[in-house]
């Protein structure tokens, strides 16, 4: 199984008292309840794919923190991740890290990246059904007016209707998923499981 989040920010107290006001009561508290929530979900053989800003923390916190966290990790470098640049940073523990990739699941493109992507590569592909073939992840944004402006562009986007090459009229489609930690309550989820969080989102609003 392979899931992904983003945004966990270990060892970043900020995250409590300012952006992101998780309520925590300190550090200790916060790191401990994501590593809780991440090993209940993931096991030895998943892949867990970070779309950046890990860890907050020195080389040696996060070196020990990566050794805690179950499964095979691919990371998508974020603006925080300065412990990455470290020569002592235990790089190992990740398959791969990259400021962008491209990846399939369950025959469907993702398109990763920790910064959200407006006009993403094969955002017009489609089954034969209509459904969609590819969807952009990323993080960054959190939940703040960054992320509304991002919905807020999805909405004019899939309403906006265009010719396509057989002459046929549809709407263009756009699906882009923040797979912000605090919106799955700080676990990894899978493509479907954020797919479906967003359904249940946008039905809600609806």
């Amino acid at each position: 199984m392979r899931y992904y989040i983003a945004d966990l920010h270990f060892f970043h107290q900020a995250m409590n008292t300012h952006m992101d006001k998780r309520g925590f009561e300190d550090t200790h508290q916060m790191n401990t309840y994501m590593i809780e929530k991440w090993n209940q979900k993931v096991r030895k053989k998943d892949e867990v794919v970070i779309l950046g800003d890990l860890s907050w923390g020195n080389v040696q916190d996060t070196n020990t923190l990566l050794q805690q966290l179950h499964g095979k990790l691919y990371m998508i470098q974020g603006n925080h991740d300065r412990f990455l640049n470290h020569r002592e940073a235990n790089t190992s523990r990740f398959v791969w890290i990259k400021p962008y990739a491209e990846m399939s699941d369950n025959n469907r493109k993702v398109v990763l990246c920790h910064y959200p992507i407006l006009c993403y590569n094969s955002q017009y592909h489609l089954t034969a059904k209509g459904f969609p073939k590819t969807y952009m992840l990323y993080g960054h944004v959190h939940d703040t007016k960054d992320q509304r402006l991002v919905e807020q562009f999805q909405q004019i986007t899939r309403q906006t209707v265009i010719t396509d090459v057989q002459g046929n009229e549809r709407h263009i489609p756009c699906n882009m998923i923040n797979c912000f930690c605090m919106y799955s309550d700080y676990e990894p989820w899978s493509l479907d499981e954020w797919i479906q969080y967003y359904e249940n989102r946008s039905g809600a609003r609806s």
